[in-house]
């Protein structure tokens, strides 16, 4: 429990050169203060400088008019000696101005001589004591607020009523780029400036939202702040209006973080669970998506899109016989070549093992998807050289096209997968397009190519004797 402002006064010290004007002083303090105090009579600002130089008082009593040094002066070189103490003035009527000054300065109070009486002495003295109780406590709050703010991991900004910045602690200099000196007094908007990460639309400011609208607040989802020097971090954060006593808005307060970090992650996770780790093309649950959005804007635009499946021929001997090194540079050669076949738009994902499938948009006819199965085959059958080897390979190719073969996702992927079939039972190296008899006219699974594997003997040298066109060694000949 804090003490009372009377109990708390334990010592004054009086600073005064007329010895009338100082016996009165202790007169009335002697009768109005019912409490056991030191009281110290000094002449001067030099004698009181040498009294306060080991030691400490509750009260600086002091005459504004002192021979020696008065004035304003007078008061600074006594405050700088003991700032704790509170510091009451006696002023002539001629002083008063100098009186309200001092009390700029920090002086609690001050009296005028010639109108003491004991009661307004003690009033003084107390009220004097029990402001510089509430300026000492109110200073503590406001420091542990401000060690509390530059000691956050998160960044502060405060701005007033009309969005002008008035605080930012150091978190929001450096991640702003702006010191509080520069940017204070600054409009909010020109300072702390954020943008949309994928429209990259400025986002209005949320403080002065918070400010108009009277409520709390946070950023859209992808904020971007942009820094003083124009490198971009992402932001999450909260705003709040900041309120009088009254319950007037006077400003608000936006506190914030740099998720970029998180954000990396976040998206480096998401990538990993859409899309192949070796060759980084699109995996099958993405590819899925994509064809669904694909068949929604071909319904719109009365259009087509067309899926386009892959297999591999004879990949599985090469991988085998090479190793599985040789085999996924084999297929990353693959996967570039198929993204240099197709637009921006398209799509090119693996699903897995030697089967890839090719998401063409924007058709206007389904014959259109043609020439891409073309330009696809050719960039598979030239050489691929891996480690220097030359290797050859070549891939057959499903083509269906909605709307004319299905009317979702899951179904197009399947009939183009059947085309596929059909093309390698014809021959391989070709493409197909997919058509509805082919649902009566099952083919065998691609799983016979391994057959030559099984067994020993002459079937081990058939398969060696199988593969060898596929390879030849580069160099000199």
């Amino acid at each position: 429990m804090e003490e009372s402002p009377a109990k708390s006064i334990k010592s004054i010290l009086l600073i005064e050169d007329d010895p009338e004007e100082a016996r009165l002083v202790h007169e009335m303090l002697m009768d109005s203060i019912s409490c056991v105090f030191e009281l110290t009579h000094v002449e001067s600002i030099s004698d009181a400088e040498r009294y306060l130089a080991g030691r400490s008082v509750d009260i600086v009593l002091m005459d504004l008019g002192l021979a020696e040094l008065a004035g304003l002066e007078a008061v600074r070189r006594v405050r700088a000696i003991d700032p704790r103490a509170s510091t009451v003035v006696l002023s002539s009527a001629d002083d008063e101005e100098i009186a309200l000054q001092a009390i700029q300065e920090g002086a609690q109070d001050y009296l005028m001589k010639g109108q003491i009486e004991p009661r307004s002495l003690m009033r003084a003295l107390l009220n004097s004591v029990a402001r510089k109780m509430f300026e000492e406590s109110l200073f503590l709050e406001k420091e542990r607020a401000q060690v509390t703010l530059d000691c956050i991991g998160d960044a502060v900004i405060c701005s007033d009523s009309s969005g002008n910045i008035t605080f930012l602690n150091p978190v929001a200099e450096r991640m702003t780029g702006w010191t509080l000196k520069d940017a204070a007094g600054q409009p909010m908007s020109e300072t702390f400036r954020i943008v949309d990460a994928i429209t990259r639309e400025s986002i209005l400011d949320p403080m002065a939202k918070a400010t108009s609208e009277d409520r709390a607040g946070n950023l859209p989802t992808n904020s971007v702040l942009i820094r003083r020097d124009g490198h971009e971090i992402f932001i999450e954060d909260s705003v709040a209006p900041i309120h009088s006593r009254e319950g007037h808005v006077t400003g608000a307060v936006i506190v914030f973080r740099d998720v970029t970090a998180t954000r990396m992650l976040e998206e480096k996770l998401t990538h990993s669970a859409e899309h192949d780790f070796l060759t980084g093309l699109p995996n099958r649950m993405l590819l899925n998506d994509r064809v669904s959005q694909a068949i929604a804007l071909a319904r719109r635009n009365t259009g087509r899109a067309a899926v386009l499946f892959l297999d591999l021929d004879g990949f599985k001997h090469i991988n085998d016989s090479l190793g599985h090194q040789i085999g996924d540079k084999l297929l990353q050669s693959v996967a570039t070549r198929l993204l240099a076949c197709v637009r921006a738009p398209d799509t090119v994902s693996r699903l897995g093992g030697d089967e890839f499938v090719v998401l063409i948009q924007e058709l206007q006819h389904d014959e259109d998807a043609g020439p891409t199965a073309g330009r696809l085959l050719r960039a598979v059958a030239d050489v691929h050289c891996i480690d220097q080897r030359e290797i050859h390979l070549t891939t057959s190719i499903g083509v269906s096209v909605y709307p004319s073969d299905a009317q979702d996702a899951e179904t197009l992927i399947k009939n183009a997968d059947i085309a596929m079939y059909h093309a390698k039972k014809k021959g391989r190296e070709i493409y197909e397009f997919f058509r509805p008899e082919m649902l009566l006219d099952p083919v065998e699974h691609r799983s016979n190519e391994a057959e030559p594997l099984a067994g020993q003997g002459s079937q081990r040298f058939s398969f060696k004797a199988k593969i060898f066109p596929f390879i030849r060694k580069s160099g000199p000949r």
